[in-house]
Protein backbone atom coordinates (compact mmCIF):
# COMPACT_ATOMS: atom_id res chain seq x y z
CA UNK A 1 0.00 0.00 0.00
CA UNK A 2 1.18 3.26 -1.06
CA UNK A 3 0.24 6.91 -0.62
CA UNK A 4 1.40 10.12 -2.11
CA UNK A 5 0.71 13.59 -1.01
CA UNK A 6 -2.59 15.61 -0.70
CA UNK A 7 -3.20 19.30 -1.33
CA UNK A 8 -6.01 21.02 0.46
CA UNK A 9 -5.57 19.87 3.49
CA UNK A 10 -6.39 21.66 7.21
CA UNK A 11 -4.01 20.69 9.84
CA UNK A 12 -4.36 21.89 13.84
CA UNK A 13 -1.30 21.06 16.43
CA UNK A 14 -2.44 19.84 19.51
CA UNK A 15 -0.58 19.78 22.70
CA UNK A 16 -0.85 17.20 25.38
CA UNK A 17 -4.23 16.22 26.41
CA UNK A 18 -5.50 19.36 27.13
CA UNK A 19 -5.75 19.88 23.59
CA UNK A 20 -6.12 16.66 22.75
CA UNK A 21 -8.98 15.31 24.35
CA UNK A 22 -11.72 17.43 24.23
CA UNK A 23 -11.23 17.60 20.73
CA UNK A 24 -11.30 13.98 19.85
CA UNK A 25 -14.06 13.40 22.13
CA UNK A 26 -16.09 16.24 20.40
CA UNK A 27 -15.01 14.77 17.41
CA UNK A 28 -16.17 11.46 18.41
CA UNK A 29 -19.74 12.77 19.74
CA UNK A 30 -20.31 14.32 16.34
CA UNK A 31 -19.85 10.94 14.39
CA UNK A 32 -22.46 9.55 12.44
CA UNK A 33 -21.07 6.60 10.13
CA UNK A 34 -17.90 5.43 11.35
CA UNK A 35 -15.25 5.39 14.37
CA UNK A 36 -11.80 3.87 14.03
CA UNK A 37 -9.61 3.91 16.38
CA UNK A 38 -6.26 2.59 17.24
CA UNK A 39 -3.55 3.40 20.33
CA UNK A 40 -1.02 1.32 22.02
CA UNK A 41 -1.72 2.18 25.68
CA UNK A 42 -5.61 2.40 27.19
CA UNK A 43 -6.04 2.94 30.75
CA UNK A 44 -8.78 2.24 32.31
CA UNK A 45 -8.25 5.68 34.11
CA UNK A 46 -10.08 9.13 34.29
CA UNK A 47 -9.29 9.82 30.46
CA UNK A 48 -9.68 6.04 29.42
CA UNK A 49 -13.68 5.74 30.98
CA UNK A 50 -14.44 9.06 29.43
CA UNK A 51 -13.41 7.55 25.95
CA UNK A 52 -15.15 4.65 27.09
CA UNK A 53 -18.77 6.55 27.25
CA UNK A 54 -18.31 8.24 24.48
CA UNK A 55 -17.66 4.94 22.51
CA UNK A 56 -20.31 3.43 24.02
CA UNK A 57 -22.29 6.75 23.23
CA UNK A 58 -21.81 6.52 19.70
CA UNK A 59 -21.98 2.36 18.93
CA UNK A 60 -25.68 2.98 20.83
CA UNK A 61 -26.91 5.58 17.90
CA UNK A 62 -25.66 3.39 15.50
CA UNK A 63 -22.03 4.74 14.63
CA UNK A 64 -19.61 1.39 13.19
CA UNK A 65 -17.17 1.68 15.47
CA UNK A 66 -14.03 -0.30 15.78
CA UNK A 67 -10.76 0.02 18.51
CA UNK A 68 -7.60 -1.97 17.75
CA UNK A 69 -5.11 -1.42 21.02
CA UNK A 70 -1.84 -3.42 21.72
CA UNK A 71 -1.69 -6.43 23.64
CA UNK A 72 1.68 -5.36 25.56
CA UNK A 73 0.34 -1.45 26.26
CA UNK A 74 -2.96 -1.95 27.29
CA UNK A 75 -2.66 -5.76 29.47
CA UNK A 76 -5.34 -4.95 32.54
CA UNK A 77 -8.26 -3.51 31.17
CA UNK A 78 -11.03 -5.33 32.68
CA UNK A 79 -13.72 -7.62 31.14
CA UNK A 80 -16.62 -5.23 32.19
CA UNK A 81 -15.17 -2.14 30.30
CA UNK A 82 -14.70 -4.20 27.38
CA UNK A 83 -17.71 -6.24 27.30
CA UNK A 84 -19.80 -3.55 27.74
CA UNK A 85 -18.27 -1.93 24.46
CA UNK A 86 -18.82 -5.26 22.63
CA UNK A 87 -21.96 -5.63 23.75
CA UNK A 88 -22.93 -2.64 22.45
CA UNK A 89 -21.65 -3.32 19.02
CA UNK A 90 -17.82 -2.03 18.95
CA UNK A 91 -15.74 -4.44 17.04
CA UNK A 92 -12.83 -4.63 20.05
CA UNK A 93 -9.40 -6.28 18.58
CA UNK A 94 -5.96 -6.82 20.52
CA UNK A 95 -3.04 -6.73 18.56
CA UNK A 96 -0.93 -9.50 19.65
CA UNK A 97 -1.86 -10.69 22.84
CA UNK A 98 0.12 -13.04 24.67
CA UNK A 99 -0.04 -14.79 27.82
CA UNK A 100 2.36 -14.09 31.09
CA UNK A 101 5.13 -16.65 31.10
CA UNK A 102 6.44 -16.58 35.03
CA UNK A 103 4.51 -13.35 35.48
CA UNK A 104 6.41 -11.71 32.38
CA UNK A 105 5.17 -10.44 29.29
CA UNK A 106 5.94 -12.16 26.17
CA UNK A 107 5.16 -10.10 23.42
CA UNK A 108 7.87 -8.00 23.28
CA UNK A 109 8.74 -7.44 19.69
CA UNK A 110 6.62 -5.89 16.91
CA UNK A 111 4.36 -3.57 19.19
CA UNK A 112 1.14 -1.61 17.44
CA UNK A 113 2.42 1.70 18.36
CA UNK A 114 0.70 3.87 16.40
CA UNK A 115 -2.11 6.48 17.97
CA UNK A 116 -4.80 7.09 15.25
CA UNK A 117 -8.47 8.01 15.51
CA UNK A 118 -10.18 8.60 12.30
CA UNK A 119 -13.96 9.76 12.53
CA UNK A 120 -16.43 9.44 9.30
CA UNK A 121 -13.54 9.36 6.82
CA UNK A 122 -13.73 13.14 7.45
CA UNK A 123 -11.34 14.09 10.47
CA UNK A 124 -8.67 12.31 11.93
CA UNK A 125 -5.73 12.53 14.68
CA UNK A 126 -2.72 11.04 14.27
CA UNK A 127 0.36 11.78 16.79
CA UNK A 128 2.40 10.61 20.22
CA UNK A 129 -0.40 10.65 22.73
CA UNK A 130 -2.25 7.67 24.22
CA UNK A 131 -5.12 7.44 25.96
CA UNK A 132 -4.16 7.79 29.45
CA UNK A 133 -4.62 10.20 32.19
CA UNK A 134 -0.58 10.54 32.37
CA UNK A 135 -0.70 13.04 29.01
CA UNK A 136 -2.68 15.71 31.03
CA UNK A 137 -0.45 18.18 32.69
CA UNK A 138 -1.94 18.37 36.00
CA UNK A 139 -1.19 14.48 36.27
CA UNK A 140 2.05 15.42 38.24
CA UNK A 141 5.88 15.80 38.00
CA UNK A 142 5.12 12.42 35.31
CA UNK A 143 3.12 13.98 32.93
CA UNK A 144 4.05 13.76 29.73
CA UNK A 145 4.90 16.35 27.07
CA UNK A 146 3.39 14.92 23.49
CA UNK A 147 1.84 16.21 20.88
CA UNK A 148 -1.09 15.01 17.93
CA UNK A 149 -2.34 16.69 14.77
CA UNK A 150 -5.49 17.14 13.86
CA UNK A 151 -6.70 16.92 10.30
CA UNK A 152 -9.47 17.34 7.71
CA UNK A 153 -8.70 16.71 3.54
CA UNK A 154 -7.87 13.96 1.06
CA UNK A 155 -5.26 12.59 3.47
CA UNK A 156 -8.20 11.53 6.02
CA UNK A 157 -9.20 8.59 3.02
CA UNK A 158 -5.84 7.38 3.44
CA UNK A 159 -5.48 6.97 7.20
CA UNK A 160 -8.92 5.35 6.96
CA UNK A 161 -8.06 3.09 4.71
CA UNK A 162 -4.90 2.12 6.22
CA UNK A 163 -6.41 1.52 9.58
CA UNK A 164 -9.24 -0.24 8.19
CA UNK A 165 -6.97 -2.96 6.86
CA UNK A 166 -5.00 -2.91 9.86
CA UNK A 167 -7.90 -3.56 11.58
CA UNK A 168 -8.95 -6.45 8.87
CA UNK A 169 -12.52 -4.70 8.31
CA UNK A 170 -11.08 -4.21 4.43
CA UNK A 171 -9.49 -6.93 3.10
CA UNK A 172 -6.18 -5.91 1.44
CA UNK A 173 -4.67 -6.92 -2.14
CA UNK A 174 -1.12 -8.59 -1.99
CA UNK A 175 0.43 -8.79 -5.58
CA UNK A 176 3.21 -10.74 -6.12
CA UNK A 177 5.90 -7.52 -5.69
CA UNK A 178 4.39 -6.42 -2.97
CA UNK A 179 6.96 -7.18 -0.16
CA UNK A 180 9.41 -4.89 -2.10
CA UNK A 181 10.43 -2.19 -0.02
CA UNK A 182 10.37 0.98 -1.88
CA UNK A 183 11.41 4.50 -1.84
CA UNK A 184 8.51 6.76 -0.14
CA UNK A 185 6.76 9.04 -2.36
CA UNK A 186 8.33 12.35 -2.80
CA UNK A 187 6.96 15.90 -3.29
CA UNK A 188 7.00 16.37 -6.95
CA UNK A 189 5.46 20.08 -6.61
CA UNK A 190 6.00 21.38 -2.86
CA UNK A 191 3.42 24.44 -1.67
CA UNK A 192 1.08 24.30 1.15
CA UNK A 193 -1.46 22.59 3.12
CA UNK A 194 0.04 19.20 1.90
CA UNK A 195 0.49 15.91 4.27
CA UNK A 196 1.77 12.71 3.79
CA UNK A 197 0.48 9.51 5.61
CA UNK A 198 3.69 7.43 6.50
CA UNK A 199 3.67 4.16 8.25
CA UNK A 200 6.13 1.58 9.25
CA UNK A 201 5.66 -1.82 9.11
CA UNK A 202 7.54 -5.57 8.84
CA UNK A 203 6.77 -5.98 5.61
CA UNK A 204 7.50 -3.07 2.39
CA UNK A 205 7.71 -0.55 4.55
CA UNK A 206 10.68 -1.16 7.17
CA UNK A 207 12.07 2.13 6.90
CA UNK A 208 9.86 4.68 5.58
CA UNK A 209 9.64 6.86 8.38
CA UNK A 210 13.63 6.94 8.54
CA UNK A 211 13.94 7.51 4.89
CA UNK A 212 11.83 10.69 5.54
CA UNK A 213 14.02 11.80 7.67
CA UNK A 214 16.96 11.21 6.28
CA UNK A 215 15.70 12.64 3.39
CA UNK A 216 14.68 16.09 5.16
CA UNK A 217 18.32 16.09 6.42
CA UNK A 218 19.94 16.03 3.11
CA UNK A 219 17.46 18.65 1.70
CA UNK A 220 17.78 21.55 4.87
CA UNK A 221 19.10 24.42 3.95
CA UNK A 222 19.04 26.63 7.11
CA UNK A 223 17.42 24.79 10.97
CA UNK A 224 16.41 21.91 11.45
CA UNK A 225 14.58 21.14 15.32
CA UNK A 226 13.95 17.10 15.90
CA UNK A 227 12.33 16.43 19.42
CA UNK A 228 12.40 12.77 20.27
CA UNK A 229 11.67 11.18 23.54
CA UNK A 230 13.51 7.78 23.15
CA UNK A 231 16.66 9.23 20.65
CA UNK A 232 18.78 6.10 19.89
CA UNK A 233 18.59 5.80 15.98
CA UNK A 234 20.45 4.10 13.28
CA UNK A 235 23.90 5.32 12.33
CA UNK A 236 22.74 6.77 8.93
CA UNK A 237 20.67 9.01 10.72
CA UNK A 238 23.21 10.08 12.93
CA UNK A 239 25.80 10.65 10.09
CA UNK A 240 22.71 12.95 8.35
CA UNK A 241 22.80 15.15 11.33
CA UNK A 242 26.50 15.65 11.40
CA UNK A 243 26.38 15.66 7.54
CA UNK A 244 23.98 18.58 7.82
CA UNK A 245 25.88 20.32 10.51
CA UNK A 246 28.76 20.24 9.07
CA UNK A 247 27.70 21.86 5.99
CA UNK A 248 25.87 24.40 7.51
CA UNK A 249 22.44 23.88 8.86
CA UNK A 250 21.80 24.86 12.33
CA UNK A 251 20.96 21.58 13.83
CA UNK A 252 19.31 20.79 17.29
CA UNK A 253 18.17 17.66 19.19
CA UNK A 254 15.90 18.08 22.20
CA UNK A 255 15.53 14.99 23.96
CA UNK A 256 14.80 13.93 27.24
CA UNK A 257 16.58 15.02 30.77
CA UNK A 258 13.81 14.29 33.05
CA UNK A 259 12.92 10.35 31.71
CA UNK A 260 10.54 8.40 32.60
CA UNK A 261 12.68 5.56 32.40
CA UNK A 262 16.31 5.85 33.38
CA UNK A 263 17.96 3.44 30.13
CA UNK A 264 16.95 6.17 28.19
CA UNK A 265 19.04 8.88 28.96
CA UNK A 266 21.94 6.57 29.32
CA UNK A 267 21.43 5.57 25.66
CA UNK A 268 21.52 8.96 24.07
CA UNK A 269 24.38 10.30 26.44
CA UNK A 270 26.55 7.74 24.37
CA UNK A 271 26.08 9.59 21.40
CA UNK A 272 26.48 12.89 22.80
CA UNK A 273 30.46 13.36 21.80
CA UNK A 274 29.96 12.25 18.29
CA UNK A 275 27.07 14.54 17.50
CA UNK A 276 28.26 17.76 19.74
CA UNK A 277 31.65 17.23 17.99
CA UNK A 278 29.60 17.02 14.35
CA UNK A 279 28.17 20.43 15.43
CA UNK A 280 24.94 19.24 16.36
CA UNK A 281 23.92 21.23 19.16
CA UNK A 282 21.82 19.09 21.88
CA UNK A 283 19.27 19.62 24.21
CA UNK A 284 17.70 18.01 27.19
CA UNK A 285 14.08 18.96 28.26
CA UNK A 286 14.28 18.72 31.74
CA UNK A 287 10.62 20.32 33.14
CA UNK A 288 9.06 16.66 32.74
CA UNK A 289 9.27 13.57 30.74
CA UNK A 290 9.82 14.13 26.94
CA UNK A 291 6.93 12.13 25.13
CA UNK A 292 7.12 14.20 21.56
CA UNK A 293 8.31 12.04 18.63
CA UNK A 294 8.50 15.66 16.49
CA UNK A 295 10.48 17.64 14.09
CA UNK A 296 10.64 20.78 11.76
CA UNK A 297 12.64 21.62 8.91
CA UNK A 298 13.56 25.30 6.98
CA UNK A 299 9.65 27.13 6.81
CA UNK A 300 8.05 24.34 5.25
CA UNK A 301 8.62 20.77 6.30
CA UNK A 302 7.42 18.89 9.78
CA UNK A 303 6.36 16.06 10.87
CA UNK A 304 4.58 14.55 14.07
CA UNK A 305 3.74 11.16 14.78
CA UNK A 306 4.38 8.42 16.85
CA UNK A 307 7.72 6.98 15.94
CA UNK A 308 10.33 7.45 18.29
CA UNK A 309 14.10 7.24 16.61
CA UNK A 310 15.23 4.29 18.53
CA UNK A 311 15.42 0.30 17.67
CA UNK A 312 11.92 -0.61 18.66
CA UNK A 313 10.63 2.33 16.20
CA UNK A 314 12.67 2.29 13.38
CA UNK A 315 13.00 -1.36 13.08
CA UNK A 316 10.01 -3.04 14.77
CA UNK A 317 6.96 -1.64 16.24
CA UNK A 318 4.23 -0.64 13.54
CA UNK A 319 4.11 3.32 13.37
CA UNK A 320 2.63 6.00 12.38
CA UNK A 321 3.43 9.66 11.23
CA UNK A 322 2.28 12.72 9.16
CA UNK A 323 4.72 14.25 7.10
CA UNK A 324 3.73 18.34 6.53
CA UNK A 325 4.76 21.09 3.58
CA UNK A 326 2.88 23.77 5.44
CA UNK A 327 4.25 27.18 6.80
CA UNK A 328 1.81 27.99 8.94
CA UNK A 329 2.05 24.56 10.63
CA UNK A 330 5.78 24.72 10.08
CA UNK A 331 5.86 28.17 12.06
CA UNK A 332 3.24 27.12 14.90
CA UNK A 333 5.27 23.55 15.42
CA UNK A 334 8.40 25.61 15.28
CA UNK A 335 7.05 28.51 18.11
CA UNK A 336 6.22 25.77 20.19
CA UNK A 337 9.95 23.63 19.82
CA UNK A 338 11.30 27.35 20.09
CA UNK A 339 9.89 27.96 23.64
CA UNK A 340 10.64 24.65 24.93
CA UNK A 341 14.35 25.03 24.14
CA UNK A 342 14.47 28.75 26.38
CA UNK A 343 12.09 27.54 28.58
CA UNK A 344 12.45 24.31 29.54
CA UNK A 345 15.73 23.03 28.14
CA UNK A 346 19.45 22.91 28.94
CA UNK A 347 22.42 22.68 26.49
CA UNK A 348 24.73 19.67 26.50
CA UNK A 349 28.10 22.19 26.18
CA UNK A 350 31.36 20.31 26.70
CA UNK A 351 31.17 20.48 30.87
CA UNK A 352 28.20 18.46 30.88
CA UNK A 353 29.73 15.54 27.91
CA UNK A 354 30.43 12.45 29.09
CA UNK A 355 33.93 11.81 30.52
CA UNK A 356 36.33 11.01 27.19
CA UNK A 357 38.20 8.03 29.02
CA UNK A 358 38.92 4.89 27.26
CA UNK A 359 36.04 2.76 29.08
CA UNK A 360 33.56 5.38 27.35
CA UNK A 361 35.29 5.51 24.00
CA UNK A 362 34.96 1.20 24.37
CA UNK A 363 31.12 1.48 24.89
CA UNK A 364 30.88 4.29 22.08
CA UNK A 365 32.64 1.60 19.85
CA UNK A 366 30.16 -1.05 20.65
CA UNK A 367 27.20 1.55 20.31
CA UNK A 368 27.75 2.61 16.76
CA UNK A 369 28.31 -0.83 15.64
CA UNK A 370 25.30 -1.99 17.47
CA UNK A 371 22.97 0.75 15.24
CA UNK A 372 25.08 0.20 12.22
CA UNK A 373 24.21 -3.50 12.00
CA UNK A 374 20.87 -3.30 14.51
CA UNK A 375 18.39 -3.69 11.65
CA UNK A 376 19.59 -6.53 9.82
CA UNK A 377 20.20 -8.08 13.98
CA UNK A 378 16.21 -7.12 13.92
CA UNK A 379 16.06 -9.73 10.81
CA UNK A 380 17.10 -12.76 13.12
CA UNK A 381 14.41 -11.50 16.29
CA UNK A 382 10.77 -13.60 16.46
CA UNK A 383 9.09 -12.94 13.16
CA UNK A 384 5.88 -14.56 14.22
CA UNK A 385 2.75 -13.34 12.43
CA UNK A 386 1.01 -10.76 14.95
CA UNK A 387 -2.19 -12.35 16.06
CA UNK A 388 -5.06 -10.04 16.25
CA UNK A 389 -8.16 -11.17 18.48
CA UNK A 390 -11.33 -10.06 18.21
CA UNK A 391 -13.34 -9.64 21.84
CA UNK A 392 -16.45 -11.64 20.98
CA UNK A 393 -19.20 -9.42 22.41
CA UNK A 394 -20.86 -11.40 25.83
CA UNK A 395 -24.38 -12.91 25.58
CA UNK A 396 -26.98 -10.89 26.97
CA UNK A 397 -29.17 -12.00 29.40
CA UNK A 398 -32.58 -10.98 27.87
CA UNK A 399 -31.60 -13.38 25.22
CA UNK A 400 -30.71 -16.05 27.54
CA UNK A 401 -34.07 -15.77 28.43
CA UNK A 402 -35.78 -15.43 25.39
CA UNK A 403 -33.78 -18.72 23.75
CA UNK A 404 -34.58 -20.33 27.26
CA UNK A 405 -38.35 -19.43 26.52
CA UNK A 406 -38.70 -20.32 23.08
CA UNK A 407 -36.98 -23.82 23.77
CA UNK A 408 -39.33 -24.45 26.40
CA UNK A 409 -42.81 -23.71 24.40
CA UNK A 410 -40.94 -26.06 21.62
CA UNK A 411 -40.21 -28.41 23.61
CA UNK A 412 -44.27 -28.17 25.07
CA UNK A 413 -45.35 -28.55 21.42
CA UNK A 414 -47.23 -31.92 20.44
Amino acid sequence: MNFSWRDGNQLHLLENGEAFFPRVFGAIQRAERTLLLETFILFEDQVGNALHRELLAAAQRGVRVEVMVDGYGSPDLSDSYVNSLTAAGVRFIYFDPRPLVLGMRTNLFRRLHRKIVVIDEVIAFVGGINFSAEHNTDFGPEAKQDYAVEVKGPVVLDIARYVQQATGSEQVTRRWWGHRSHRPALNALPGDAQVLFVFRDNDGHRDDIEQHYLDMLRKAKQDVIIANAYFFPGYRLLRAMRHAARRGVRVRLIVQGEPDMPIVKVGAEMLYNYLVDGGVEVYEYCRRPLHGKIAVQDQQWSTVGSSNLDPLSLSLNLEANLMVHDRAFNQTLRENLEQLLREDCERVEGDKLPPRTWWHLTKSVLVFHFLRHFPAIAGWLPAHTPRLAQVVPPVQPEMETQDRVEAENKGARP
